[in-house]
């Protein structure tokens, strides 16, 4: 009788052992590659402390990476990680850059002098303790309300390219203003204790490939003006503007990686372009491509501003170089993966759990975080 009943208590031991270990198994299962946490999904991971965007101009991707006139831009597209299918969201330029903080470009169709009344990014990194700045270079002076500078026709900082200034509860804000400076000023913030966390940085039009400047503004060159429009795409004047924003891009990233606020932190920085060629097209309001993805507007024939010939469909900003640069992230990689100005902002909003503004987050519909350059 005892013998039975030690080797019956024996075999439940063994029966619960096992179901423990199965218990573990799936629990094990679901929170790999196959439950959730991927490539595209939310991370356990730390967040990264630091993000940087960097928003270049009017160019596409095989126009800037590979391209002789763009050799640095190249070299961290190689060594660090690449999106190759990155689009703008729509065109002209600003409700991409609405986009990129708000997750809607709110139906605006043209470069105007908007205000809108909306949730933003700020909105969200305030309300979770996060800091943030805005670098624009050439704005004169910090929360600067013009709609450029130097007033005139020849402007080398535009509003249009400061999504900021275009949100209500942000420019009638002199506490937030403040947050939105000269770009001369980054180097000094970034090396203090309380180097924001979220860094937005806008080239002046000399050094962002966009161009227009016919006259020389800075006597000693540094502005990079005179800057002209190039006549085509790929001509003499259009590897100049490559060139001067690859070289914006070379000091500014050796600036950001020089910084205390780059070392002992996990950071990243996005190097990306609103949107692609403009090269005169009378079908497309003169873009060269209107490709696009995840959320892009889709436009019906005949109903497309300035383009009565529009056969319709997606009116996406085209192919785009976006490049993404880790402190201990992955190497040498390229993710073939649809992204946009939309994917940008979800992957900053989940880095930090901000939840999702308007098209930000919709997975169903492709906009997923760029999680596979950051590591997470």
């Amino acid at each position: 009788m005892r013998f039975s009943r030690i080797k019956a208590a024996i075999l439940a031991l063994v029966a619960f052992a096992v179901l423990v270990t199965g218990v573990a198994a799936i629990s094990s299962a679901k929170s790999g590659n196959g439950g959730g946490d991927h490539a595209h999904g939310r991370s356990h991971k730390p967040p990264l402390d630091h993000i940087f965007v960097i928003t270049l101009e009017n160019h596409s991707r095989d126009g800037v990476i590979g391209d002789p006139s763009a050799p640095f831009i190249t070299s961290l597209a190689r060594q660090y990680g690449e999106a190759t299918r990155f689009y703008g969201v729509t065109h002209p330029s600003e409700p991409n850059y609405i986009a990129q903080i708000a997750g809607d470009t709110f139906g605006i169709s043209e470069d105007s002098d908007v205000r809108l009344q909306s949730q933003n990014l700020v909105d969200q990194l305030e309300s979770h303790g996060l800091s943030w700045g805005a670098y624009m270079e050439s704005m004169p002076s910090a929360g600067f309300l013009g709609e450029g500078w130097p007033e005139g026709e020849e402007e080398l900082y535009v509003a249009k390219h400061n999504p900021f200034v275009l949100f209500k509860d942000i420019r009638n804000n002199p506490d937030r203003l403040a947050h939105i400076k000269p770009f001369d000023g980054l180097a000094a913030d970034l090396d203090t204790r309380s180097a924001p966390n979220f860094v937005y940085i806008v080239p002046n039009q000399c050094h962002n490939m966009h161009g227009g400047i016919y006259e020389e503004i800075a006597a000693d060159g540094s502005d990079g003006t005179p800057c002209p429009y190039n006549e085509e795409i790929g001509d003499e004047i259009d590897a100049e503007l490559k060139q001067k924003a690859d070289d914006f891009v070379r000091s500014t990233v050796k600036t950001i990686m020089s910084s205390k606020a780059w070392h002992g932190s996990p950071s990243a920085i996005f190097i990306v372009a609103d949107e692609s060629d403009f090269d005169g097209n009378p079908d497309t309001a003169g873009w060269a491509d209107t490709s696009g993805c995840c959320d892009s507007p889709v436009i019906p024939a005949g109903e497309l501003p300035e383009a009565p010939n529009w056969p319709g469909g997606t009116y996406g900003g085209g192919l785009s170089p976006a490049v993404v640069v880790t402190t201990t992230g992955p190497r040498h990689i390229v993710s073939n993966t649809p992204y946009n100005h939309y994917s940008l902002l979800t992957t900053i909003e989940d880095n930090w759990n901000l939840g999702h503004l308007g098209h930000a987050g919709d997975t169903p519909n492709g906009v997923l975080p760029m999680n596979d350059l950051i590591g997470r």
